[in-house]
């Protein structure tokens, strides 16, 4: 069968990123611009900025991943971009972008999901296997789903409030750790010992998860401490939250591996670059002899080849969306 080369458009958040993938798995080229130290002078991502440095940055991404690739946009067969879930104008700058090559170039034009996203930068350098267990674990996420087939998602569980990304960044916050809270928990723990004690959210036998709770608990420790002028330990905090955070996952990905019997396990989402996560999402799998995969770094993180990769089994499907498409704020896998 012909090779099939797909240029993928990801401009959800804070991230400009294009990239050509070959056949759903091998990355020819990736550019990402990211903006990350801009919206860290403001403790977070502001929209308004992230959207005009998309349309300042969008054409020059586009040049790098065609020079790294050595081709044109001529020479794809498809134009892919994430229209859901993120921010509506850096979503709007993309699929506007998309529209217009597609366009020109007289390439059909393919929609993703940007969760779905996450969950296909396990297929770059890696057949997915199924069934599977897919575990989503981003700023807005937290979802544990069962694929059977590219494309077929049963939800088992999923947030109840909050995501775990979002309890990484809240927490990070009332710590003092600055943007982005995630990789700044991660350190901040290691530094640490697991001595304070934390509520376990959802003990049940649901595949739901809770970090309202923990994060709450995490708000009244530093707050009362600071009340009666009592020294705050931030590393050992830090890496108590981290360890009640990530067996939230285990115990519920465990729940699932006993129940369905299903062998293989992906991990999807920013927060999968997590190491202590993925070194315990590992051992969980190891208990019932599951094989997982999880992304290279830097495929973990928001980037145009997993969009490339997901709108794959789509472009086998020939399921191609036409110039009305729009950009969609909130979503979820199913």
């Amino acid at each position: 069968m012909k090779d099939i080369y797909i240029l993928g458009i990801e401009s959800s958040c804070d991230e400009t990123s294009i990239s050509i993938v070959k056949n759903g798995s091998e990355v020819i080229s990736l550019s990402i611009l990211t903006q990350m130290q801009v919206h860290a002078n403001f403790g977070g991502v502001v929209p308004e900025i992230a959207s005009r440095m998309h349309t300042e940055n969008i054409t020059m991404v586009l040049e790098d991943a065609l020079n790294k690739a050595h081709m044109q946009v001529s020479d794809v067969d498809a134009i892919a971009v994430t229209y859901k879930p993120g921010l509506l104008g850096s979503l709007l700058v993309g699929i506007e972008f998309a529209k217009t090559l597609a366009y020109v170039y007289h390439k059909p034009l393919i929609k993703v999901n940007h969760l779905i996203g996450h969950i296909y930068a396990n297929a770059i350098d890696h057949k997915l296997v199924f069934p599977l267990l897919a575990l989503v674990v981003s700023g807005g996420h937290t979802e544990l789903v069962i694929m059977e087939d590219d494309y077929n998602f049963k939800l088992l569980g999923s947030t109840m409030d909050d995501a775990i990304g979002e309890a990484y960044d809240k927490v990070a916050r009332v710590l003092g750790i600055p943007y982005p809270g995630g990789p700044g928990i991660e350190k901040k723990a290691l530094e640490g010992q697991n001595t304070y004690d934390l509520p376990r959210p959802m003990l049940d036998d649901s595949y739901n998860f809770s970090y309202s709770g923990l994060k709450s608990q995490i708000i009244n420790i530093t707050h009362n401490l600071k009340q009666k002028n009592e020294p705050l330990r931030e590393a050992d905090l830090a890496c108590s939250f981290q360890y009640v955070a990530v067996e939230e996952l285990t115990r519920k990905l465990e729940l699932a591996l006993k129940n369905t019997g299903i062998k293989n396990v992906i991990v999807a989402g920013g927060v999968s670059a997590n190491k202590y996560l993925r070194g315990q999402i590992k051992e969980a799998c190891a208990k019932y002899d599951a094989q997982v995969n999880i992304p290279d770094f830097i495929y973990c993180t928001d980037n145009a080849a997993m969009i490339a990769a997901a709108a794959y089994p789509l472009y086998l499907k020939k399921d191609f969306t036409d110039y009305s498409l729009n950009a969609e704020s909130q979503a979820n896998i199913c």
